[in-house]
């Protein structure tokens, strides 16, 4: 499987424009030829392009300068330099392209086969049969060709999924979204035994899908950078319904509501209007009777808030569909608002 990589930074350079050419006709029985120098090739732009089949920016670990090819000279004859070959660079649809020095956002890659010219190569420069005039019939001079633009611009993947499954570590997020997908991500009893999102495509109902993912690091502090939390959090932006799971098992030392709460800071802390997405809450873990003991208080808490609440076992399959149905219900309305 490919490493995960959701963050590059990547410097671009378009290719030069060629020169042009200083040349004079030379052919028998023509003794003062005129000038014949033609223009240089315009040089190559730099491309992004989004495709679907991407997952990951691994690609620009490994190489993080991409040239395009310089336009060729003018030639005598008024041949024009051959044009550079524009540079197409492939990334994962959701990518965020930004100015590497301002921060500012040039592109937002949300569709498959979006295409955008990040720097133009630079045009070809005039032969000096440009330049002929009645009153200069035999121009010694040509132009140089331009430089390429060059920038350095920020990349950043950030999911596009339409739910995503929130909760501390150990919550049990990866079992869920095994459960109720066809992703089969590593599942131990330690933190951050997820060190990387989670996609998975859930089907319900006869012909119905929504993509999930489930998000890992969240820990208090997370959006100071503790955990792993701060190389996640963006990863929620795009989702259109969150799941909150949450351990409730008394043996884990946790307090509920207090974990609900914590996640909640941390979201209004990295970009307040995260808590403003629709949640729901599913209380994990309900096939150890323990958990079962304190459910009804839980149940209590969270309706007093007028917060959706079910009651699941992520490793049984109790609950899951009631869940599952609910959540597809929520993100078919949310697609209908947008058409």
């Amino acid at each position: 499987m490919a490493e995960f990589i959701d963050e590059a930074r990547v410097y671009l350079e378009a290719g030069h424009g060629g020169r042009g050419c200083v040349s004079f006709r030379r052919e028998k029985f023509v003794p003062r030829g005129g000038p014949d120098g033609g223009d240089g090739g315009k040089g190559g732009d730099v491309v992004v392009v989004a495709y679907r089949r991407l997952t990951t920016l691994l690609d620009f670990k490994y190489k993080r300068k991409h040239i395009a090819a310089n336009g060729a000279h003018g030639m005598g004859n008024n041949r024009h330099g051959r044009n550079g070959h524009n540079l197409k660079i492939s990334v994962p649809v959701g990518t965020v392209i930004k100015d590497a020095s301002t921060g500012d956002l040039i592109a937002d890659m949300v569709t498959d086969g979006q295409e955008i010219l990040i720097v133009r190569g630079g045009r070809g420069g005039k032969g000096n049969d440009f330049f002929k005039s009645p009153t200069n019939q035999a121009p010694r001079y040509a132009q140089p060709g331009e430089d390429g633009e060059v920038r350095e611009c920020l990349f950043e993947l950030k999911l596009l999924a339409d739910v995503g499954i929130i909760g501390l570590p150990n919550a049990g997020k990866s079992t869920l979204i095994s459960r109720i997908s066809a992703v089969k991500p590593k599942v131990a009893d330690y933190p951050f035994t997820t060190l990387k999102p989670h996609l998975g495509v859930v089907r319900f109902r006869e012909h119905e899908s929504f993509v999930v993912a489930d998000i890992p690091g969240l820990i208090v502090g997370a959006h100071e950078g503790r955990g792993l939390g701060i190389k996640f959090l963006k990863h929620i932006e795009r989702t259109t319904i969150l799941i909150h799971l949450i351990d409730i098992i008394p043996q884990s030392d946790r307090d509920p509501v207090k974990d609900y709460e914590d996640i909640n800071r941390e979201l209004y802390a990295f970009k307040p209007e995260l808590v403003e997405r629709p949640q729901v809450v599913a209380l994990n873990k309900i096939d150890v009777t323990e958990a079962r003991e304190r459910v009804q208080e839980l149940l209590n808490f969270f309706k007093s808030k007028c917060i959706t609440v079910f009651k699941i076992s992520a490793i049984t399959g109790v609950g899951v569909d009631a869940l599952v149905n609910h959540v597809g219900r929520r993100v078919i309305e949310e697609r209908e608002k947008d058409i």
